[in-house]
């Protein structure tokens, strides 16, 4: 029998995860880009855009899916297609007009008094936008920083790892430098409003010691973008060089397996 003509047998479940194993471990950051692209993308222009369309059945699909990774809160979010990027708390003192300016004519926000934060931020969660004020993000100003700034980073990393090895940034300084500034940032605003009593009077016991150590603030969108950029650079110079290395040791090992199988 002429065996030269015969077909060599199909691979095998192992070989064909040692395959995949190999082009994974070479391509990793491609995969971790394009995840993290469409992760971002989707909230920041797709849900906004649809909602302006008019498609809005598809674009709260988006924003319900968001829901449970982000407070969504009118308040501390981009939107696109209106007066402003952005809208506010009053308590923010920026030179934007306040979400406060546009509660009255809004029906999300009826009955939510703005002395009562806990109502005021679950209206400001449901109210996702309308004409005149253009449509927020499905996620906030902070998360939209700290994704995307993940995305610019794994494209610097990229381009950067094929001039010189990357090696990854210490715990201590990802600790101080990355999360300290976000840290500080969101806890004070957190407990600023745990020491403010619901109905609007004055603090006692408790929430009065609470208030003078934090006292009631509101971030302006610029230091929420900046803290979640912040982060999200760091967090990709802490992980991406480990990543790399222990891709590199599974294509080894991937390769090794192929070769024995003769593929």
């Amino acid at each position: 029998m002429d065996t030269s003509k015969q077909k060599d047998p199909p691979p095998t479940i192992s070989a064909r995860v040692d395959r995949f194993s190999y082009w994974f471990s070479r391509h990793w950051l491609l995969v971790f880009n394009t995840a993290v692209a469409i992760y971002v993308f989707l909230p920041m222009l797709v849900a906004p855009t649809l909602m302006r369309l008019g498609l809005a059945g598809p674009g709260r699909v988006i924003y319900t899916l968001y829901s449970p990774m982000c407070h969504q809160m009118a308040s501390r979010s981009f939107f696109l297609y209106g007066e402003q990027p952005v809208y506010p708390r009053e308590l923010a003192g920026t030179n934007f007009t306040p979400l406060e300016a546009y509660t009255d004519t809004i029906s999300e926000f009826e009955g939510a008094n703005p002395d009562n934060w806990a109502g005021f931020f679950l209206a400001a969660r449901r109210f996702v936008g309308n004409e005149q004020m253009g449509y927020k993000m499905a996620l906030c100003e902070r998360d939209i920083a700290i994704y995307g700034f993940v995305l610019i980073g794994g494209l610097v990393y990229g381009f950067w790892r094929k001039r010189r090895e990357i090696r990854p940034l210490p715990v201590l300084i990802f600790i101080i430098v990355g999360m300290g500034p976000i840290a500080l940032d969101g806890f004070s605003q957190l407990f600023g409003y745990y020491a403010t009593p619901l109905s609007g009077g004055d603090p006692v016991a408790f929430q009065e010691m609470l208030g003078r150590i934090f006292p009631l603030r509101e971030s302006p969108p610029w230091l929420r973008f900046a803290t979640g950029a912040l982060f999200g650079l760091m967090l990709v110079w802490l992980i991406y060089p480990h990543i790399e290395k222990s891709m590199k040791a599974s294509a080894q090992e991937a390769a090794v397996r192929l070769r024995q199988y003769g593929k």
